[in-house]
């Protein structure tokens, strides 16, 4: 695949002022949406292509929360992670949770788009933030078989997760300390399998949900697995699979929405380099679900 402009083309209906289109134009030649899954639902969901935007709102998931902080700051595009209709709705009332997001959005004028598996497989997406983040070495992804195909802005198909080999040895507990210090703090923090002190070299990693992916990640030969949302049953069929617990990689478990907010400041940079004058903010908070802990 030839790479494309750098530079979108930015249909201004009024001098000097992007529009919504010309965003989204970086944001799909950046992840183009031929990269989803086929499941997936990514792209423009709300709003007029040739409406004018000087203000974008970046955040994980499209939340009645995050609607509102779009509508507050004036924000005229939401970008999020994850899809707002990913399974579809017949109904979307007011006073429904993604009823009260269309219409938030609507009212204000506030387009929306939302990136996923796209942006899950770009060096410029959330497996490349993941790679920086760790600083791997050699890396390559956990998943094989994807040829790695080039699309605009520096950014390049690389797969699904990623294996690589840190600059320097540490152990599992210093490794989920290094993770928690620079991911959004949420109520659950960091939790990892296994003694800290436990040696680690090789990583794999795959931002989300990736339990699916553990018995790739016994096979790639790393030392721990970072992922989310690991579920009791699969993680502890993963550690019990081999008589000797060293034989399989030491699991981190990141809040979901910590781990793909790496994402965010690469599609902010991403974003005011291609779009002259466009202010890009970062959604307040986390949309993490949790709120406390106790005990």
């Amino acid at each position: 695949m030839s790479a494309r402009s750098e530079t979108a083309a930015v249909p201004d209906p009024v001098a000097g002022t992007a529009t919504v289109a010309a965003a989204v134009e970086v944001l799909e030649a950046a992840y183009p949406p031929a990269w989803a899954e086929p499941w997936d639902r990514v792209g423009l969901v709300l709003g007029e292509r040739d409406a004018a935007v000087s203000r974008v709102l970046l955040a994980v998931d499209p939340t009645v929360a995050v609607a509102r902080e779009a509508v507050e700051r004036d924000a005229q595009l939401l970008v999020t992670h994850h899809p707002l209709l990913l399974r579809g709705a017949s109904f979307l009332p007011a006073d429904e949770g993604k009823g009260a997001v269309v219409t938030s959005l609507l009212r204000h004028g506030t387009a929306l788009w939302c990136g996923h598996t796209n942006v899950d497989r770009s060096t410029r997406g959330t497996v490349g933030a993941w790679i920086t983040l760790l600083d791997l070495q050699g890396a390559r992804p956990l998943v094989p078989g994807e040829e790695s195909a080039e699309a605009a802005h520096g950014s390049q198909r690389f797969g699904l997760g990623a294996v690589g080999t840190l600059p320097s040895a540490t152990s599992v507990g210093e490794l989920a300390a290094t993770i928690a210090a620079r991911v959004p703090r949420t109520a659950r923090g960091i939790l990892h399998t296994g003694p800290a002190d436990r040696p680690v070299r090789t990583v794999a990693v795959c931002p989300g949900a990736g339990d699916s992916f553990l018995e790739a990640s016994a096979e790639s030969g790393a030392d721990v697995y970072i992922t989310s949302d690991l579920r009791h049953h699969p993680a502890l069929e993963h550690l019990e699979s081999a008589a000797d617990p060293w034989a399989v990689p030491a699991l981190v478990d990141v809040p979901h929405a910590a781990s793909e907010a790496l994402w965010l400041p690469s599609a902010r940079d991403l974003l005011t380099r291609a779009v002259p004058g466009l202010e890009v903010l970062l959604h307040e908070g986390t949309t993490d679900p949790w709120g406390g802990r106790a005990g």
